[in-house]
Protein backbone atom coordinates (compact mmCIF):
# COMPACT_ATOMS: atom_id res chain seq x y z
CA UNK A 1 0.00 0.00 0.00
CA UNK A 2 2.85 2.51 -0.59
CA UNK A 3 5.34 3.45 -3.16
CA UNK A 4 8.76 4.84 -3.10
CA UNK A 5 9.56 7.96 -5.12
CA UNK A 6 12.50 8.52 -6.50
CA UNK A 7 13.76 11.54 -9.40
CA UNK A 8 17.17 12.39 -10.12
CA UNK A 9 15.93 15.77 -10.27
CA UNK A 10 15.59 16.42 -6.63
CA UNK A 11 19.40 15.44 -4.40
CA UNK A 12 19.53 11.80 -3.80
CA UNK A 13 18.96 11.03 -0.03
CA UNK A 14 22.07 11.29 1.61
CA UNK A 15 20.78 8.88 4.43
CA UNK A 16 18.40 5.38 4.96
CA UNK A 17 15.44 7.22 3.54
CA UNK A 18 13.62 7.80 0.38
CA UNK A 19 12.55 11.04 -0.98
CA UNK A 20 9.48 10.51 -1.27
CA UNK A 21 6.84 7.74 -0.37
CA UNK A 22 2.84 7.48 -1.47
CA UNK A 23 0.99 6.03 0.89
CA UNK A 24 -2.73 4.69 0.34
CA UNK A 25 -2.63 5.78 -3.69
CA UNK A 26 -2.93 9.31 -2.42
CA UNK A 27 -0.87 10.87 0.27
CA UNK A 28 2.52 11.55 -0.24
CA UNK A 29 5.09 12.15 2.33
CA UNK A 30 8.26 13.99 1.05
CA UNK A 31 11.24 13.65 3.17
CA UNK A 32 13.23 17.13 4.28
CA UNK A 33 14.98 18.83 1.43
CA UNK A 34 17.42 20.71 1.92
CA UNK A 35 19.52 23.00 -0.88
CA UNK A 36 21.36 20.41 -2.64
CA UNK A 37 21.72 21.44 -6.56
CA UNK A 38 20.86 17.97 -7.73
CA UNK A 39 23.11 17.95 -10.72
CA UNK A 40 26.02 18.48 -9.20
CA UNK A 41 25.38 16.59 -5.51
CA UNK A 42 27.17 20.18 -4.20
CA UNK A 43 25.50 22.27 -1.53
CA UNK A 44 24.27 25.38 -2.46
CA UNK A 45 25.78 28.06 -0.24
CA UNK A 46 25.09 31.58 0.47
CA UNK A 47 22.19 33.70 1.47
CA UNK A 48 18.58 31.94 2.93
CA UNK A 49 17.20 33.20 -0.16
CA UNK A 50 19.69 31.02 -2.64
CA UNK A 51 19.40 28.09 -0.01
CA UNK A 52 15.36 28.25 0.63
CA UNK A 53 14.82 28.78 -3.33
CA UNK A 54 16.90 25.36 -3.75
CA UNK A 55 15.34 23.40 -1.41
CA UNK A 56 11.35 24.52 -2.40
CA UNK A 57 12.63 23.39 -5.93
CA UNK A 58 13.91 19.88 -4.74
CA UNK A 59 10.79 19.75 -3.05
CA UNK A 60 8.44 20.62 -5.76
CA UNK A 61 10.51 18.12 -8.26
CA UNK A 62 9.56 15.28 -5.79
CA UNK A 63 6.22 16.29 -5.83
CA UNK A 64 6.38 16.40 -9.25
CA UNK A 65 7.92 12.69 -10.15
CA UNK A 66 4.65 11.30 -8.04
CA UNK A 67 2.05 12.96 -10.37
CA UNK A 68 1.63 16.29 -8.27
CA UNK A 69 2.09 19.81 -8.30
CA UNK A 70 2.33 22.88 -6.03
CA UNK A 71 -1.51 22.95 -5.32
CA UNK A 72 -1.49 19.01 -4.16
CA UNK A 73 0.89 20.57 -1.39
CA UNK A 74 -1.51 20.10 1.83
CA UNK A 75 1.26 20.57 4.76
CA UNK A 76 4.77 22.22 4.72
CA UNK A 77 7.05 22.06 7.68
CA UNK A 78 10.01 24.15 7.88
CA UNK A 79 13.35 24.39 9.81
CA UNK A 80 15.17 27.64 10.05
CA UNK A 81 18.75 27.82 12.11
CA UNK A 82 17.80 31.02 12.26
CA UNK A 83 14.16 32.39 13.04
CA UNK A 84 15.60 35.64 12.62
CA UNK A 85 15.11 34.84 8.76
CA UNK A 86 11.39 34.36 8.66
CA UNK A 87 10.96 37.31 6.55
CA UNK A 88 14.09 36.75 3.97
CA UNK A 89 12.88 33.46 3.97
CA UNK A 90 8.63 33.84 3.73
CA UNK A 91 9.97 36.08 0.40
CA UNK A 92 11.08 33.30 -1.54
CA UNK A 93 8.65 30.73 0.06
CA UNK A 94 5.41 33.18 -1.56
CA UNK A 95 7.05 33.19 -4.97
CA UNK A 96 6.28 29.64 -5.17
CA UNK A 97 2.93 29.25 -2.75
CA UNK A 98 0.85 32.55 -3.75
CA UNK A 99 -2.01 31.14 -4.99
CA UNK A 100 -2.33 27.47 -3.28
CA UNK A 101 -1.20 28.21 0.27
CA UNK A 102 -0.78 24.80 2.25
CA UNK A 103 -1.06 25.05 6.06
CA UNK A 104 2.69 25.68 7.51
CA UNK A 105 4.73 25.29 10.45
CA UNK A 106 8.08 27.24 11.06
CA UNK A 107 10.20 26.22 13.91
CA UNK A 108 14.35 27.30 14.91
CA UNK A 109 16.15 24.24 15.21
CA UNK A 110 19.77 23.90 16.76
CA UNK A 111 21.15 22.09 13.34
CA UNK A 112 20.46 20.30 10.22
CA UNK A 113 22.03 17.73 7.97
CA UNK A 114 25.08 19.36 6.35
CA UNK A 115 25.09 22.23 8.59
CA UNK A 116 22.38 24.14 5.88
CA UNK A 117 20.31 27.02 7.12
CA UNK A 118 16.93 25.35 6.17
CA UNK A 119 15.04 21.94 5.63
CA UNK A 120 11.49 21.53 3.76
CA UNK A 121 9.43 18.80 4.34
CA UNK A 122 5.88 18.26 2.94
CA UNK A 123 2.72 16.21 2.67
CA UNK A 124 0.59 16.41 -0.37
CA UNK A 125 -2.65 14.50 -1.53
CA UNK A 126 -2.07 13.42 -5.02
Amino acid sequence: MKRVVFTERAPAPIGPYSQAVVAEGRFLFVSGQIPIDPSTGELVSGSIEDQADRAIRNLLEIVKAAGGDEGSIVKVTVYLRDIGQYSRFNEVYQRYFSTSKPARAVVEVSNLPRGVDVEIEAVAVL
